[in-house]
């Protein structure tokens, strides 16, 4: 007779939060950005918030209490620091550099690891030559080649960027930093994986994040253009830029085919790293596709700390570093439950999925569309792009997987591949 897991009470499920490492975003200049994307709902918070102050950056004070805190609750080897914004070198030069002084004064034997996400137009040679000495991984937004990145990603005077940001690369390339790249997957990019893909390979990108953007929009009396609001706004719809859940999975699937075939373990995607790890039995580096979440706060300029980047709002706020220690809120019962949530509020259609364990529903953030078996439930908007991309990618998902089992690398999938797309 199968023996039944021993049921997890809620105290002992807290302790063991309690006892993790978790991570934190610092934003040093919160929201603030010198571009004005279609589809970033960073702008339309400020908006909406009027009371903060976008041109603040961390006061020096709040940095160092930032870092402090956070190597001193971290009792593991290595820390890792991921810096966002907005656009984060809007900070400038001397305040990173600053923050290089404090770690260095804080880390003990433990060792540092530093992340950076920018949209790649304000890079100088200055930059990429910090970058380089100090070893960040710099993570560069970048949509595809010119004519889909500048669908979206304009400046504030509604011009285009990429020729910007290929410069920011170059820099960093040619002063030895190392890069990745994080294209938000819209409207522009549907039936253009296999370009956009190709396009990263050639600008020298061998890690690759692919987010899907999915959004609602309303008019709002007195402002110039449609808002970002939450799907249950009154008189919301979905952003006509939004990908739509058939393109989206197209997008996957056309990748992962070029992918799959000649570049296992040459180039890597999040999104099919995540998948290998959910069908080894491994959790994945992507908070969006665990049982739980709730792993990584979000630190604000003012030093306002919430329970994830999708979630600033006044109800998640957990309190802020100059008041309340990092580690102390991060082991809330606020915190806890917003993570346990995740896995909690699944729709009993998910539930009774087959792929319920690589997507665990997603990011809640994307969870507004109505159940088919319960219309009072919510599931998430891409559930039938990714399920499509699951049923597409599975056999070749299993085949890595009995590889990695047998002690063989992933990439001896690619003969096996190419033989099962008739292609040898």
């Amino acid at each position: 007779m199968k023996q039944r897991k021993p049921t997890l009470t809620f105290g002992d499920a807290l302790k063991r939060h309690r006892a993790t490492a978790f991570g934190a975003m610092i934003k040093p200049v919160g929201a603030t950005c010198n571009l004005e994307c279609t589809y970033c709902y960073y702008l339309d918070k400020l908006l909406q918030a009027p009371k903060v102050r976008p041109s603040d950056v961390m006061s020096d004070e709040l940095l160092e209490e930032f870092i402090q805190q956070y190597i001193q609750g971290n009792q593991v080897p290595v820390v890792s620091f991921c810096w966002h914004g907005g656009e984060p070198l809007l900070a400038g030069l001397d305040f990173f550099r600053r923050a290089m002084e404090l770690q260095e004064k804080y880390r003990g034997e433990k060792q540092i690891e530093n992340s950076l996400q920018t949209n790649g137009t304000l890079i100088t040679a200055e930059w990429a030559q910090f970058f380089a000495e100090h070893h960040f991984l710099v993570g560069v937004s970048i949509d595809g080649p010119a004519d889909i990145h500048n669908a979206n990603r304009l400046n504030r005077g509604g011009e285009p960027t990429f020729d910007r940001v290929m410069r920011g690369i170059e820099l960093l390339a040619m002063n030895g930093a190392e890069f990745n790249t994080l294209s938000a997957v819209s409207a522009a990019s549907e039936g253009r994986g296999r370009d956009i893909y190709r396009f990263m390979k050639s600008i020298g990108s061998r890690f690759m994040q692919f987010l899907p953007v999915v959004e609602h929009t309303k008019r709002v009396e007195g402002w110039p253009r449609e808002v970002i609001v939450s799907p249950d706004t009154p008189d919301a719809h979905r952003a006509e830029w939004s990908v739509t859940a058939a393109g989206y999975g197209r997008f996957l699937n056309d990748i992962f085919d070029e992918w799959v075939t000649g570049d296992v373990g040459t180039y890597f995607v999040q999104m099919f790293d995540a998948t290998l790890a959910g069908w080894c039995g491994v959790r994945p580096g992507l908070c969006a596709f665990c049982e739980t979440c709730g792993d990584a706060l979000v630190v604000e300029h003012n030093g306002d700390v919430y329970s994830c980047d999708h979630f600033v709002y006044p109800e998640y706020r957990l309190g802020n570093i100059a008041t309340d220690h990092l580690r102390t809120l991060f082991e809330s019962q606020e915190q806890f439950r917003f993570g346990l949530n995740k896995r909690n509020s699944l729709p009993n259609e998910c539930r009774r999925c087959n792929y319920l364990h690589l997507c665990h529903g997603e990011c809640p953030k994307h969870r507004f569309t109505p159940s088919r078996t319960a219309p009072d439930e919510r599931i998430n908007a891409l559930c039938d792009s990714l399920t499509a991309f699951y049923k597409h990618s599975e056999p070749y998902m299993l085949k890595m997987r009995e590889l990695i089992t047998n002690g063989q690398p992933a990439a001896l999938v690619i003969p096996w591949a190419r033989s099962r797309m008739g292609l040898l």
